[in-house]
């Protein structure tokens, strides 16, 4: 009898595939339904945001980082505050920094209602995309409330917030955080113990502690392999420190331990906002006290010619950093991030290079998908929560 032979065969998924969360693409050489070896191919979206950054001034970047990561604006023009903040030598008033922690936690929330909606929807589970886009739109409803502006606020600013918080804000919050927990719990209904989401997400995707040390992965992906890192614990800022949360982990490195890991986290933001509201006044202060950086209130624009011709100054000149490098990092929904910012003593800065954790999420992708089946590539793919603005800046 002859002897049987066969050989691979070498497929593109990508970059126009709905499950590759963006324009990813992957070569993928298959021995049946068996994935031998896969290459990521990034570079598809590139924008080019982190050199456009150096031809804006300071305050004009923010726009610009928070569509990198368009599930993560607040977080991404937080570090970029933060960095450019330590680089002035200043520090926003108290009530500016449990605001900012408010904000970002409830970001925290959105970007982990995106990725289980889409991901449930990915391996078959389409009802809970609709369940969680239905508490997505409360929090985008109070990005407008805060802005106007549903995805990307540009709230933050250099030196604080663009205005106060509006009427009605703690009222809002307070609503969604009393209605977010039950919600969590019917998304575990679905979910957590279904026989096929388990069976498609149990043991797919495994990553050992030690390798994700090794590939530099952070966020949910590393604690769900036993890395216990946080920043907020690790290199606590704006408070975290004085906040009663704890940080979940799991060590079975796979795409279940990831679901469970990021469905514990924003029960532990929920806990978090609960504290952070509590030590915010409805009104006072919302930008350092400082007229090179803050344009003065409007009713002084409108009354008093040295606030017009100062208001005039910080919008059309902006504002000079003193020369030197800072890089601040933040825990994002992603894990670490933040924006290593080098300045000229200009009103521009002369570099600015994000951490990306998306960028290091896709390298490791040959490690989780070779030897499981095509299937599981959409699962893994999911899993690790890749946004492709995130990686092609």
């Amino acid at each position: 009898m002859p002897e049987l032979r066969t050989e691979t065969m070498t497929v593109n998924m990508g970059p126009q595939h709905p499950s590759t969360h963006g324009v990813l693409r992957l070569v993928l050489e298959l021995d049946g339904e068996i994935v031998r070896s896969v290459a990521p191919t990034i570079g598809f979206l590139h924008t080019g945001i982190e050199k456009t950054a150096e031809q804006k001034k300071w305050q004009q970047v923010i726009p610009l980082v928070e569509r990198m990561d368009y599930l993560s604006a607040q977080s991404n023009s937080m570090a970029f505050c933060m960095s450019v903040e330590q680089l002035l030598g200043i520090e926003v008033p108290e009530r500016v920094r449990w605001i900012r922690v408010l904000i970002a936690e409830l970001q925290r929330i959105n970007s982990h209602l995106v990725w289980l909606g889409t991901h449930g929807m990915e391996v078959g589970a389409v009802s809970v995309m609709l369940y969680c886009f239905r508490e997505r739109e409360l929090l985008l409803n109070i990005n407008e409330m805060l802005a106007g502006f549903r995805m990307f606020p540009s709230y933050m600013r250099i030196g604080g917030l663009r205005e106060d918080l509006p009427r009605g804000f703690h009222a809002a919050v307070s609503a969604f955080l009393d209605r977010f927990p039950p919600k969590l719990d019917e998304y575990e209904d679905l979910l957590t113990r279904n026989e096929i989401y388990v069976e498609r997400t149990r043991g797919v995707g495994v990553i050992s502690k030690d390798e994700a040390v090794a590939y530099g992965l952070v966020g949910p992906i590393a604690r769900a392999a036993g890395v216990a890192y946080d920043v907020r614990r690790a290199f606590p800022y704006l408070g975290y420190d004085a906040l009663d949360f704890d940080v979940p982990t799991r060590t079975e490195g796979d795409a279940y331990a990831r679901y469970l890991v990021r469905v514990a986290e924003m029960r532990e933001s929920v806990r978090i906002c609960r504290q952070v509201l509590g030590r915010i006044s409805p009104a006072g202060a919302y930008a350092i006290a400082d007229p090179r950086i803050t344009p003065p209130p409007k009713d002084r624009v409108y009354t008093e010619m040295e606030a017009l011709i100062q208001h005039f100054l910080v919008y059309s000149q902006g504002f000079t950093v003193p020369a030197g490098e800072a890089y601040v990092p933040v825990e994002g929904p992603r894990g670490e991030h933040g924006f290593y910012v080098v300045a000229d003593g200009t009103n521009r800065p002369w570099r600015v290079k994000s951490r990306a954790p998306s960028l290091l999420a896709c390298q490791a992708l040959q490690k989780m998908v070779v030897g499981g089946l095509i299937a599981d590539v959409i699962a893994v793919i999911g899993s690790i929560d890749v946004v492709m603005g995130d990686v092609d800046r």
